[in-house]
């Protein structure tokens, strides 16, 4: 008879492994049995919830919360936390869900630094970096251990509608200054300087 609680080669049990692949039915059961252990931890540190959210499984994530699981701000390996891992993914509806227990660490940093507002704005996901900034909990101007801003990112990364959106928050003075950090075309994507 198998060990619901048993782990693979990556530390994951079989509840690890349905959170982490959106397998809903199969995370009900589990939590259901009561036989499963919630707070288990994969070799890299991951919880239920990191795995879900880092996913986008977000009726996975709320069946978890549902459940109890409030862990929000339980960090991995790389110091990621749940919102952390959805942020950087993009998952809004993950993101909205945690943001809406008030329970999360909002501005929480990663060992690189960065936030999860760091995240979303680094990887183009508007939307996300919007519904950060609503919480006014962000640094916006928050660096990195490479001394790099979240703005200062999305514009090298040719994130427009992240650039501009940081920009109306930051104003006029740190969209100039984050500007004057990277090349001549990524400038003109600005809107700081004309050909």
């Amino acid at each position: 008879k198998d060990d619901v609680n048993s782990k693979d080669d990556d530390g994951r049990t079989p509840l690890l492994l349905a959170a982490k692949n959106g397998q809903e039915a199969v995370v009900k059961m589990l939590l259901d049995s009561g036989k499963v252990d919630v707070n288990s931890k994969d070799k890299l540190g991951q919880t239920l919830l990191s795995l879900a959210a880092e996913n986008g499984h977000d009726t996975v994530v709320k069946m978890l919360l549902d459940a109890g699981k409030d862990d929000f701000d339980s960090k991995d390996y790389n110091g990621q936390t749940p919102l952390s891992l959805a942020a950087e993914n993009g998952h809004g509806t993950v993101v909205k869900m945690l943001l809406d227990t008030g329970k999360v660490d909002v501005d929480s940093k990663d060992m690189l630094g960065q936030a999860p507002f760091w995240l979303a704005a680094e990887n183009g996901h508007n939307t996300v970096v919007k519904m950060l900034l609503d919480t006014e909990k962000v640094d916006v101007d928050s660096k990195d251990m490479l001394g790099q801003t979240p703005f200062w990112l999305a514009a090298e990364n040719g994130r427009e509608a992240v650039v501009i959106c940081i920009g109306k928050e930051s104003g006029p003075l740190s969209l100039l200054l984050a500007c004057t950090r990277i090349d001549l075309m990524l400038l003109r994507q600005c809107g700081g300087a004309s050909r």
